[in-house]
């Protein structure tokens, strides 16, 4: 009986921990991604060379933060030739969009999708 109460407490108290401890890098599906956020993007070009520039929607019910994107290149094929990363600096509040731009080496075409989040623990409601 007192081995029963040990690990209910022990589980009460991983509980507590979870539902008070901050989430920190989420890591889903590329596919599930596409609940949480819409990205919008066009190629660019200046006298700097390309770029990619575009929004991000938050369309989930929190509030995230330090939104990694991947920058996909792409050869004739579809093929990934190689690729960068950029960090969303900030808060984007649900429903809300920030702006991106990043220089990115030529290819024929580009991809860019979300790669990781944090949840914040402010504003938003839960349901993710």
């Amino acid at each position: 009986m007192i081995g029963v109460r040990r690990v209910v407490a022990g589980l009460a108290g991983a509980l507590l921990i979870a539902a008070v401890a901050p989430a920190s890098a989420q890591t889903h599906a590329q596919q599930s991604l596409e609940r949480y956020f819409r990205i919008e993007w066009q190629p660019t070009r200046d006298r700097k060379g390309s770029g990619i520039e575009g929004y991000v929607y938050n369309t989930s019910s929190q509030t995230t933060q330090r939104i990694r994107l991947r920058i996909d290149r792409l050869d004739g094929a579809g093929n990934v030739v190689g690729n960068s990363t950029i960090w969303l600096l900030g808060d984007l509040s649900m429903g809300s969009r920030t702006y991106f731009s990043s220089s990115v080496p030529d290819a024929v075409a580009y991809r860019v999708h979300v790669l990781s989040f944090d949840l914040s623990c402010e504003g938003g409601g839960s349901g993710m």
